[in-house]
């Protein structure tokens, strides 16, 4: 959408009307449902396209009979028109059934419910770990500069081109083998236990998001300290703490706040790798698993979670946006500093 601005003469913001805010709120979320079916519609064909069939995984390389084959397919109906197959199932997600899946001869929807704590814990601390640490390293690189700007240019470009794997592989070794000061694998019991045990795996899955996320802030701080509102408010006397507060950050809070929506989503799908890394056994590690094993049901579901998430943190996104930065309005993720 084309941004908008409304500023009085003064220069003050104007904040979006709670009638505006609704209206805007409840065309998204349209939007997000239309979405979210054509959305369901890829997922369910997408894995129909890959070689192989729940078949011949249940079979274990076994020959079968006919007989055995029809049993298989009428139980999973597998032998129905595509489109029968995808409404049937449309119908049973609109009711909260997943299925059951192929792998694991249970309830789809139990998987979810036992492994996804798991998996949301771990990105909410990768988050929180991206956001502290990014913020304040791109906070300090714009307003000390000289050496303390070049070293944390050169950190963040290390952090930056360490995959989340690697840094995986590496914390693990050195943190939990060589010196044992957090378990190696497992999600723990418990939420103490498990803060412990995602703790490694969280710094894994933030090294490569914290130099990113320093990098926006970073660039963003700089342009709005050439802001011509910047030399106004020194000019007036005005502590460079508070300018740097006031005046700067906050104009830089829109930039930020739209990078770490893409990095929540950035977040979602590393995350398959850090926890195979670590064996936590979230919905990460399940889809690996069940895209091996052709578990058609639980991709399927694993798959439009995902979307879900994805299209339900952009459009948290856009509604804070105009709170944060109330020069744009909603729909527009774009300011002048």
């Amino acid at each position: 959408m084309t941004p908008s601005r409304s500023e009085s003469s003064s220069g003050t913001a104007r904040l979006p009307g709670a009638a505006a805010f609704l209206r805007f709120a409840a065309r998204r979320l349209v939007e997000m449902a239309v979405t979210l079916l054509g959305a369901s519609f890829v997922v369910f064909g997408a894995m129909y396209l890959a070689p192989g069939s729940p078949a011949s995984f249940l079979l274990s390389g076994r020959s079968a009979s006919p007989a055995a084959l029809q049993a298989i397919n009428e139980q999973y109906h597998l032998d129905d028109p595509f489109l029968v197959r995808y409404f049937r199932w449309l119908g049973q997600v609109l009711q909260g059934d997943f299925g059951r899946s192929i792998t694991y001869r249970t309830d789809v929807s139990k998987l979810l419910a036992d492994r996804l704590p798991a998996t949301l814990l771990l990105v909410a601390m990768a988050l929180l770990v991206v956001a502290v640490i990014g913020v304040a390293l791109g906070w300090a690189g714009a307003v000390r500069g000289g050496a303390t700007d070049s070293a944390i240019l050169v950190s963040t470009t290390l952090a930056v081109g360490t995959p989340s794997f690697v840094a995986a592989v590496l914390l693990q070794g050195l943190f939990a083998v060589k010196l044992g000061w957090f378990p190696t694998s497992g999600a723990g019991d418990g939420i103490g236990d498990m803060l412990w045990h995602l703790t490694l795996p969280a710094i894994a899955l933030a090294l490569y998001l914290i130099g990113m996320l320093a990098r926006v802030t970073r660039s963003a701080m700089l342009d709005a300290l050439e802001g011509e509102h910047v030399s106004v408010a020194r000019s007036r006397g005005v502590p460079e703490r508070e300018v740097v507060r006031r005046h700067v950050f906050r104009n830089s809070l829109g930039t930020v706040l739209t990078t770490g929506g893409l990095i929540v989503s950035t977040l979602l799908v590393c995350t398959i790798l850090v926890e195979s890394a670590f064996s936590i056994g979230g919905i990460g590690q399940l889809l690996e698993l069940s895209t091996t094993t052709k578990d058609f049901p639980t991709v399927q579901a694993i798959s439009l979670i995902i979307v879900a998430l994805f299209m339900a943190v952009n459009l948290v996104v856009d509604l804070l946006h105009p709170l944060v930065d109330p020069r744009v309005t909603l729909g527009s993720r774009r300011s002048d500093a």
